[in-house]
């Protein structure tokens, strides 16, 4: 059990029972083995220059066309990006960025699972509309009021990250007496709060990178196994991030290597999604994983 000072609930008494599959438009998704998420960021200011598509289709295809070759079962579409400091972006110009790949990815492969990475309640129920299947909201509800009764609405699969703040404040707000404990209590508050809204199918993101040290983040990452309390999948997203970088003193284009030393160390606590821009290498990964554990 996590018990916060002064609160006398328990974790485990507001979480889920165990849930290892997913409902997406009609389909059961399964998470008996790990899978991919292939990142497209549709964005000119992704800390990761090269994942950077923007709006030329021609890219968005090529980006695609390789993760979905390379193994990623779900791809990612993110059109604001939430690198800390990132400038904001108007409504409209999200719609305008994002949509367009949503409507090219389900004419040419529909049998791919489609994420969109927002927090704003309106951008996700366009993108739903347009023919994505989940949405990923690195706020878990907090940056926008509306965003879980939407989920609720249209009854998609929620992703829900950990984050204090907003891209623009968040490694300011890096304070935590133990912020393990305060990270799952955060999760099970959300997560009773989800179920009274009727959202049946939940994914959770520690949020590597977001309002957290680069101790922190290590920490977490070294206490995987302690968000299976949740009962719910799990989502790492570690690719080519600061995390990395740093402890190797590396830029983010130098950080394949170490990407995938942590993306095979969250396989073997945990994870049951690996957010990542480099699906090859990913895919890589996870077949030794499972012949490993197979």
């Amino acid at each position: 059990m996590f018990p916060l000072p002064g609160k006398s609930s328990r974790i485990e008494d507001k979480s889920f029972p165990q849930k290892n599959t997913l409902q997406i438009d009609g389909r059961l998704i399964r998470f008996n083995k790990p899978r991919l998420m292939g990142i497209v960021n549709l964005t000119p200011d992704s800390f990761f220059k090269a994942s950077r598509v923007e709006k030329s289709l021609d890219k968005i295809a090529a980006v695609v066309k390789s993760h979905v070759l390379n193994g990623a079962s779900i791809l990612d579409l993110g059109g604001y990006s939430s690198r800390p400091g990132a400038a904001e972006v108007s409504f409209q110009e999200e719609i305008d960025r994002v949509i367009p790949a949503v409507n090219w990815i389900t004419s040419n492969y529909p049998e791919v699972i489609i994420s969109i990475d927002t927090f704003r309640a309106r951008v996700a129920e366009e993108g739903i509309r347009s023919g994505a299947h989940i949405i990923n909201d690195i706020s878990a509800g907090d940056l926008d009021s509306e965003m879980i009764q939407t989920v609720a609405k249209l009854n998609v699969p929620y992703i829900a990250m950990h984050m204090r703040g907003n891209p623009q404040n968040m490694q300011k707000k890096t304070n935590y007496s133990d912020i393990l404990v305060e990270i799952l209590y955060y999760f099970a508050e959300k997560l009773e709060q989800f179920k009274k809204f009727g959202i049946k199918d939940v994914i959770i993101d520690p949020g590597f990178g977001f309002a957290k040290t680069l101790d922190q983040n290590y920490f977490l990452l070294r206490n995987l196994r302690q968000f299976q309390s949740l009962s719910l999948p799990i989502l790492v997203g570690i690719s080519r991030k600061s995390m990395i970088s740093k402890a190797l003193d590396v830029e983010a284009d130098q950080a394949m290597n170490g990407t995938t030393a942590l993306n095979m160390f969250a396989l073997c606590h945990g994870a049951n999604i690996l957010r990542v821009h480099d699906v090859r290498e990913a895919n890589e990964t996870l077949k030794l994983y499972n012949t490993l554990y197979p």
